[in-house]
């Protein structure tokens, strides 16, 4: 199978960027396990308004993704506390 391309848009790289360290590197390591979407463990599909997207988890932090083609788009990252609020 395939690697599927894993991009982030620009508010998902400012939050990543803005992470500590140590949830950094944590996070990386998510991005690259989603290179081999869908055969991933942990990620949860999203319903209501959110239907169609998922997320993975590290720890107390969320990343929000979606699949189209043979990318993975992620579009937010942050600690679980009011990560599914805006």
């Amino acid at each position: 199978m395939a690697k599927m391309r894993v991009e982030l848009t620009p508010r998902a790289a400012e939050q990543l960027d803005e992470l500590p360290n140590v949830i950094h590197a944590r996070v990386r390591d998510v991005l690259s396990r989603l290179e081999k979407w869908p055969a991933i463990s942990g990620a949860k599909p999203l319903s209501g308004q959110l239907a169609g997207r998922y997320r993975i988890r590290t720890g107390d932090y969320r990343v929000q993704f979606y699949a189209v083609g043979d990318r993975i788009v992620v579009e937010k990252i942050g600690h679980r506390d009011g990560f599914y609020e805006g």
